[in-house]
């Protein structure tokens, strides 16, 4: 399903503008909130301690050879790569994905 903005969601904001777009998820049965929505990266990061709190083992990560370059150029080794599902909206205009 097609998430978008009508004239109603810009009362108020002044374009053009820049702000980022923070969500709440439910990531594997769990509400995960702070979400940030960076349409600009090509990749989907979830740090340690949130996968942590999904109690999931450590052992269904796929291997991951390609490090990750942040902002100020450091190089970041990811643990690995797994397969979550992810609810958006609430009944009855939701939507599940799976994501990596």
């Amino acid at each position: 399903e097609v998430i978008s903005f009508s004239e109603a969601d810009y009362e108020g904001v002044r374009l053009p503008h820049d702000d980022p777009v923070v969500v709440t998820l439910m990531v594997e049965l769990f509400t995960m909130k702070r979400i940030l929505v960076d349409s600009g990266s090509s990749t989907d990061i979830l740090y340690k301690h949130a996968f942590d709190q999904l109690r999931i083992p450590v052992d269904q990560l796929k291997p991951v050879k390609t490090p990750l370059v942040g902002f100020t150029g450091e190089m970041v080794h990811p643990l690995g790569s797994i397969d979550l599902s992810v609810v958006a909206g609430t009944a009855p205009h939701q939507t599940q994905v799976q994501m990596t």
